[in-house]
């Protein structure tokens, strides 16, 4: 078996090489070895957790809440300027895990915070 990629136009696996260059007889679509690899760097890029400015985020970062949350189910309320200390990034809406001392354990979406620059 080949380790070719599949046509990102018809989703064909009957891939050939040409040179430089990958072909699809299916469909005709031609594709450099290089768009390859840069479309896959633009998709890690795309799938980095970024905070309210843009900043890349990572597990055990340190962040602070920009905008007052109202907790679901409660009637407290997470204020600006909260401190989290420790983060886990998790799939899905909420894309952060942390606790929050005095609250416990919450989940946070990272456009409402800033990450904390050393």
């Amino acid at each position: 078996m080949s380790n070719l990629p599949s046509c990102p136009q018809c989703h064909s696996q009957y891939i050939y090489e040409d040179g430089t260059l990958f072909i699809c007889p299916e469909c005709s679509h031609e594709w450099s070895k290089t768009s390859l690899i840069n479309e896959e760097k633009a998709m890690d890029v795309q799938s980095a957790v970024r905070d309210a400015h843009g900043n890349v985020l990572s597990d055990g970062d340190m962040v602070t809440v920009i905008k007052d949350l109202k907790v679901k189910g409660s009637s407290s309320v997470v204020k600006v300027g909260t401190k989290v200390k420790i983060i886990r990034l998790v799939e899905g809406d909420h894309d952060i895990d942390c606790k929050i001392e005095g609250m416990g354990s919450m989940q946070l979406k990272s456009e409402y915070v800033k990450k904390v620059l050393n």
